[in-house]
């Protein structure tokens, strides 16, 4: 890969050098990294796409084939857009002279995170559709997936929506008008680990 098509986060760092680092097994310690919200959400993006793809490699189930080379490179590539800061969303605070804002790539990541922890399924892309930057405003939450082969996807899907509404009431201010989900992808079955 050439210098040019490299990502770079906000902070500086290439998403080569935290994969480089996770692949190190997080050693020896750079505090720069460890202490880098941006780096840190990257990391976790990383782990969770190496973790599938373990699973899928691991996996037995011989009903689907596994995912091309595509699928992780447009994964990686929706992962790494994510990583941006993008738009600040405020946060209420009494003191009219404190400004507290929440930027798009951790609600983002947050989406990710969320809909990731719910087994058998890998979040594709998140969306913040509406004027967030403008308190009380709605918005839509758009959010793709992948879903283990024998999943009911109707079900996942409300499983995923509910969850993420709670994730957003918890962690931020958004008037979430709604959660829509499309399931775009189908992976092989769920992990060991997973189905216990």
């Amino acid at each position: 890969m050439s210098e040019d098509d490299r990502v770079v986060l906000d902070c500086g760092k290439t998403i080569e050098e935290l994969s480089e680092y996770l692949d190190a097994g997080r050693a020896p310690y750079d505090a720069d990294i460890e202490t880098c919200p941006e780096c840190l959400n990257a990391l976790d993006a990383l782990a969770r796409v190496g973790a599938l793809s373990r699973d899928l490699v691991a996996d037995d189930a011989t009903r689907l084939p596994p995912p091309s080379d595509s699928w992780f490179d447009a994964l990686f590539a929706t992962i790494q857009a994510e990583l941006t800061s993008g738009r600040s969303f405020p946060i209420h605070h009494p003191d009219p002279r404190v400004k507290i804002t929440v930027s798009e790539g951790a609600v983002r990541t947050l989406l990710r995170a969320t809909g990731d922890a719910l087994d058998g399924v890998v979040v594709g892309r998140t969306q913040i559709v509406g004027d967030a930057e403008i308190p009380g405003a709605p918005v839509e939450i758009n959010i793709s997936a992948s879903v283990a082969y024998g999943e009911p996807f109707a079900t996942v899907a409300g499983t995923l929506r509910s969850l993420v509404y709670d994730a957003l009431t918890r962690h931020t201010e958004l008037n979430v008008a709604a959660v829509n989900v499309t399931v775009e992808d189908v992976h092989g079955s769920r992990s060991s680990k997973e189905k216990r």
